[in-house]
């Protein structure tokens, strides 16, 4: 009887657990609480993939929490994606697509603000410039630095205090301290640093226009490059001893600035081997609206001129002597053959340092250990050199604008990335300090590194050297990188539109180069020149020369002069263990 009436009790209750299973409020309540077993999964599972999530000052982090790896991550999304529960609205989604979108907005519109203040400083006057910063609603004070730009005046001054001699010394400052620090009030008070100074000084220390050790130059590099200077800035140039070598550089239809240079070497040379100061003088290339006052048709418009002004005043006084002439106190470059001044004898005052140079240079896949004429290749090395050891302020600017319209952007994103979200509104620039004035004002302005410079020579040159395509040169430049695998950046200079449009698809190389007119199809170098004009021929080459001696690494023709030179002063200028890819070999080796 008990069984039975138990059985019966069961039967009810189960009955009645079915009809409210059915009904719709439980329905409900079965459904609320799966979802909220979905929330929860995929609450974690975003925690745990993220690593943390943060809320107003709370902060949660998978470490913090203890989260296993087996547990963490992949495991939980995994659950999560198998329970099929995709219930993120889209409208969550657009919203952070927007919200990343006005955040990458906003970051362009702050680099183009800085970008354009720094244009401001280059293109335009002071007092423009600060009209035009009102504008953007900045002022000077809340400018940062910009990195990638030199400041050409004081880079100047220091110079021109680095080419001469300070009193009755013998030798410039050339002491062991760079720049600007030997100015330092402390230096300049203390009786024992004074002595050592003047003590370096005197005994002749190496010119500071030199980068890296012997090791890193050519042979005897800097021991030369204080000798010709020497030779070039007699103590006294009205002594009756001092003879003198007057030229202007050649101007003959077809010479380009590669050719200038190579005559003006050589004349060096005959200047060196007769005991003559050169003195240089009319300068085409530099006769132009750019170079203004005693610097236009001069040298010394685009670099230091290669003598003191008063050996420059006492030649061209000695020009109109006709007793100077007869006694050969003075020559002219009439009176040298052609083949004297390009393939005249290599000065031997050093020895002869050629016949060791490091085999640095490849060619078809091989180091070129000898050639033919290793002692023109040395010598043009050291007088290019000595030629173009400091820059004008002009000249300064030149790559300024270059630096400026290639590296601005990239600067601009660095500079911005340092300073957080704060700039323009909560900064202002404080004042130098020690270090800055006279210890950080010696570097370099930035440039992205590492940076490989190219220069495709292509067109008419063909009558002179093996051409090659633009491929080739890429060849080689993916074999560095194979090594250097951190080099993504190319300087690219050159005269041909198509190696412009042909760079464009290797899209896995970021390429640098001047905003200029080049050429389309076959048409001399001379015609080419002539349609840019005086001054923009002469300047775009000169910013593309001076770039590829910084650059990190150099691929061109050495069949080129303009090559061959731009091989000499990497060589003077601490770059030999970079090496040098060539897709050809000078056609006199």
């Amino acid at each position: 009887m008990e069984i039975s009436s138990q059985k019966s009790l069961e039967k009810v209750l189960s009955q009645r657990a079915l009809q409210m299973g059915s009904s719709f409020p439980c329905q409900i309540c079965v459904v609320g609480f799966l979802c909220g077993v979905c929330l929860t999964s995929l609450f974690l599972a975003a925690l745990t993939s993220f690593g943390s999530f943060e809320f107003g000052g709370f902060s949660l982090s998978t470490k913090s929490l203890g989260a296993s790896p087996r547990n963490s991550g992949s495991e939980i999304f995994n659950i999560v994606t198998s329970t099929d529960c995709n219930f993120k609205p889209k409208e969550t989604e657009r919203l952070e697509v927007d919200s990343q979108s006005v955040k990458e907005r906003t970051d362009d519109e702050r680099v183009s603000l800085l970008y354009s203040a720094w244009s401001a400083k280059l293109t335009k006057s002071v007092d423009e410039e600060s009209e035009y910063l009102k504008q953007l609603r900045l002022s000077k004070s809340n400018v940062p630095n910009a990195p990638h730009l030199e400041n050409c005046k004081l880079r100047t001054q220091v110079n021109e205090r680095l080419d001469r001699r300070p009193g009755n010394e013998s030798f410039p400052p050339w002491t062991g301290w760079k720049g600007v620090l030997d100015m330092n009030p402390a230096a300049t008070t203390n009786e024992q640093m004074t002595y050592f100074r003047h003590r370096v000084i005197s005994e002749g220390a190496y010119p500071p226009w030199i980068t890296g050790s012997d090791e890193e130059n050519y042979p005897y590099t800097r021991k030369v490059q204080r000798d010709i200077w020497l030779h070039q800035h007699p103590l006294n140039c009205r002594a009756p001893n001092v003879k003198f070598l007057v030229a202007d550089w050649e101007r003959l239809p077809g010479f380009g600035i590669g050719a200038q240079l190579a005559g003006m070497c050589g004349l060096l040379a005959i200047a060196i081997n007769e005991k003559r100061v050169l003195v240089t003088n009319y300068y085409n290339r530099a006769d132009h609206d750019g170079c203004k006052g005693p610097s236009r048709a001069s040298w010394s418009c685009y670099f230091f001129p290669e003598t003191s002004q008063e050996c420059r005043d006492r030649a061209f006084d000695l020009l109109g002597s006709d007793e100077a002439w007869k006694r050969g106190i003075i020559t002219a470059k009439d009176n040298y053959s052609s083949k004297e001044i390009w393939t005249g004898r290599t000065p031997r005052l050093w020895g002869d340092p050629w016949a060791y140079l490091q085999p640095t240079t490849e060619i078809n896949g091989s180091l070129i250990a000898y050639h033919r004429k290793m002692d023109r290749r040395w010598w043009r090395s050291q007088a290019v050199r000595y030629l173009m050891r400091f820059q004008s302020e002009y000249m300064c600017g030149l790559l300024n604008v270059a630096h400026h319209a290639a590296f601005g952007k990239e600067a601009a994103k660095i500079v911005l990335k340092s300073l957080g979200k704060e700039w323009p509104k909560e900064f202002a620039n404080k004042p130098n300090s020690d270090i800055e004035d006279y210890v950080w004002s010696s570097h370099k302005p930035w440039i992205p590194r590492p940076l490989l410079s190219m220069h495709v020579r292509m067109g008419d040159k063909a009558c002179e050297m093996k051409v090659v395509e633009f491929e080739e040169y890429m060849h080689l430049a993916d074999r560095i990188r194979k090594r250097f695998p951190h080099l993504n950046g190319i300087w690219l200079s050159t005269e041909m539109q198509e190696v412009i449009d042909k760079s464009k698809s290797y899209s896995n190389w970021n390429f640098y180069y001047t905003n200029v007119t080049r050429q389309v199809g076959n048409v001399t170098m001379a015609s080419y020149e002539s349609s840019l004009g005086r001054e923009t021929s002469t300047n775009y080459p000169l910013v593309n020369f001076l770039m590829a001696t910084e650059a990190d690494f150099f691929i061109g023709a050495l069949g080129s002069t303009w090559c061959f030179l731009i091989d000499g002063m990497r060589n003077t200028g601490g770059k030999v263990m970079a090496g040098y890819l060539s897709v050809n070999k000078d056609r006199f080796w």
